[in-house]
């Protein structure tokens, strides 16, 4: 009996065995390989549509800031407008017709309304006290027939639109544009706070002057 001719028969399958298995493990290993490289790809295409959706939704909502505060600042400063060229028809003796003030008047509610549901509270505090400061100034306007002192009255109606309630729509355009990140100004929390209490300061005063007539008045 011829061993050695069983021997190399064993070898042989072995080696046979050893090769097939080389190969399945080489297949399934570059399967596993192949299929890890794919989650991968997909994870990281996954990231970067998260990050592109997360970037086109920053951008939109900031548009829509900057449209929200482009309306607010336009229909502030057409209301101080409006009522200032009322005030100045008033003194020249011309006719003047409401519509246009009540207008204005009514852009300026619907876009402060808005913004009221958006705005920050730094922002909106200034947003606030310009609003109040529009509606004496409104008072103003629409007390003038009945002034007694018409002179007194032109003139301090004048004061009030070309100056505390213009500074009041420049403090709030100003205000917009810090929070938009525009303005850069180092000293702006200050110089805020200063104008907002001068602001305050005169519509008292003007919303005061405004009673003390109607009181009289009576």
């Amino acid at each position: 009996m011829d061993d050695s001719g069983d021997l190399m028969d064993v070898n042989t399958i072995a080696v046979a065995l050893i090769s097939v298995g080389g190969a399945l493990g080489g297949t399934l290993g570059g399967a596993v390989l192949s299929q890890r490289a794919s989650r991968a790809q997909a994870a990281e295409q996954n990231r970067r549509a998260d990050l592109e959706r997360q970037e086109i939704r920053a951008e939109q909502a900031l548009q829509a800031k900057r449209d929200l505060y482009a309306h607010l600042n336009t229909s502030a400063r057409a209301y101080r407008v409006a009522a200032r060229d009322a005030v100045e028809a008033a003194v020249r003796g011309e006719s003047v017709d409401p519509a246009l003030l009540d207008a204005a008047k009514e852009a300026w509610a619907e876009q402060y309304s808005q913004a009221q549901m958006a705005l920050a509270q730094d922002v909106l505090q200034i947003a606030s006290a310009l609003n109040r400061s529009l509606g004496v100034g409104y008072s103003a306007v629409k007390q003038l027939p009945s002034s007694p002192r018409l002179d007194e009255a032109y003139q301090r109606a004048r004061t009030w639109f070309n100056g505390p309630l213009s500074d009041g729509v420049y403090l709030l355009r100003i205000m917009l544009r810090h929070d938009l990140g525009v303005e850069g100004d180092a000293h702006f929390e200050q110089t805020r706070m200063q104008m907002l209490a001068a602001l305050n300061s005169e519509r008292d005063s003007l919303a005061h002057a405004l009673a003390a007539e109607r009181s009289q008045a009576n």
